[in-house]
């Protein structure tokens, strides 16, 4: 009989992938409190959704040079010590948050050069992470692992908005959001250090720094199955992320009541995880899934259709469950990009691919943020959620037409 449930196989087998598992668990929960606590800072300050838009420009810059750069580091030194400093350096960055709403200071550009420097510590780290994966676990339980990894993440995604917005609207302030993310994320510290020694494998690139990042790419552009993956998240995330126009959107539903926005923007941050996270419960049937590509474009196509059901409604309980369906599709089309990804890399260049997949899967939210706040200041918050998941659909459409082998692409033949 078939497996419903997700596969626990991968945290049984793997001590270090159970303590990573674990400490990413933890530190999403506090990462997801600072986004919010960032967003509702910067609108409090500014009543401007584009200058909120504008936090994702600040990410996306250092995400793009970071990330490629990053993905060079992890194939040429320990991955183990390239995570365990990126993760100080994010604790480092939460801390200053924190002093700065302890401060009072009130400054959207120092939150932007804090957001841009910790954009640059996770675009360095979150290669290493996803390198190191296949290193812990076997090649068949990638999917499962990458199943948990996705569980981890937006239960992160779920709970960390809820709690920040809970927080900030009974203390009417942003710092104890802040400090929670100080102490969640001492637990991927504790996590990576505790890791063995990660060195590269094999013929590890003989090439370092940007001469490396361009072998990477090099090598990219031979794999255009992995290529249309990295395209068809950048229109669903370009085109279909409306989140920076969460403070807005909430402040319509609730605009004689603060505190109430402030805890609808938690509720709709939180609700594409809690979607994700059902979908990840019951994620076990996806080992068996073999035309990976087409889950990916169907995936899409849901995700795209979710959001523009989301952007017509005027309920915040049927907003949250738009943004649920959406979660869950985005969820399923993650799962099979990353497994895509681990499955046709060899090991050499697994940390390169893991910077430019790191560059595109969270550079596109950020683009998305831009994107949403730019077309809402000319047009309105609902033309700019409606259109974007129109755009999308069509994107993903034609990007399909053009390259229609995407959907053919099965795993037990990923380097086909």
């Amino acid at each position: 009989m078939p497996r419903l449930f997700a596969d626990l196989t991968p945290l049984r087998v793997s001590a270090e992938y159970r303590r990573i598992w674990a400490a990413l668990s933890i530190s999403n929960v506090g990462q997801q409190m600072t986004s919010v606590a960032v967003g509702i800072q910067v609108y409090s300050l500014t009543h401007s959704s584009f200058l909120v838009g504008l936090v994702g420009l600040f990410q996306l810059v250092p995400l793009i040079g970071f990330g490629l750069y990053g993905g060079a580091l992890s194939d040429t030194h320990d991955r183990r010590k390239v995570g365990l400093f990126a993760a100080i350096g994010l604790m480092v960055c939460s801390g200053v948050f924190f002093a700065q709403s302890l401060a009072g200071i009130g400054s959207v550009a120092l939150l932007y050069v804090v957001v841009a420097v910790q954009s640059s510590f996770f675009a360095v780290g979150s290669p290493a992470r996803g390198a190191i994966i296949p290193r812990l676990v076997d090649k068949e339980l990638l999917p499962a692992a990458n199943a948990l990894g996705m569980l981890a993440w937006n239960v992160g995604f779920t709970i960390g908005p809820l709690l920040g917005g809970l927080l900030i609207a009974a203390t009417g302030g942003v710092s104890v959001a802040y400090a929670g993310d100080v102490i969640a994320f001492s637990s991927v510290v504790y996590a990576m250090y505790r890791l063995r020694p990660l060195p590269p494998l094999g013929d590890a690139p003989t090439r370092a720094g940007w001469a490396a990042v361009r072998d990477g790419l090099a090598f990219l552009r031979t794999r255009k199955n992995l290529k249309m993956s990295f395209y068809l998240d950048i229109v669903a995330m370009v085109f279909g992320m409306p989140r920076a126009l969460f403070p807005a959107l909430a402040v319509a539903l609730f605009p004689l009541d603060p505190r109430m926005a402030a805890t609808a923007v938690g509720f709709l941050a939180a609700a594409p995880a809690i979607g994700a996270v059902v979908s990840s419960v019951f994620s076990g049937t996806f080992t068996h899934v073999r035309r990976q590509g087409l889950a990916v474009f169907l995936a899409i196509l849901a995700w795209g259709l979710s959001i523009m059901a989301f952007g017509l409604v005027r309920s915040l309980p049927l907003a949250c469950f738009f943004l649920a369906c959406a979660g869950a599709a985005d969820n399923v089309s993650a799962i099979f990009r990353n497994t895509m990804l681990q499955s046709a890399t060899p090991d050499e260049y697994r940390g390169r691919l893991g910077g430019v997949f790191t560059v595109v899967v969270a550079g596109g939210p950020r683009l998305g943020d831009v994107e949403s706040g730019t077309v809402a200041a000319l047009a309105g918050e609902t033309f700019s959620v409606v259109s974007g998941g129109v755009l999308c659909i069509l994107s993903a459409i034609a990007l399909v037409w053009a390259v229609p082998s995407f959907l053919k692409y099965d795993s037990q033949d990923p380097l086909a």
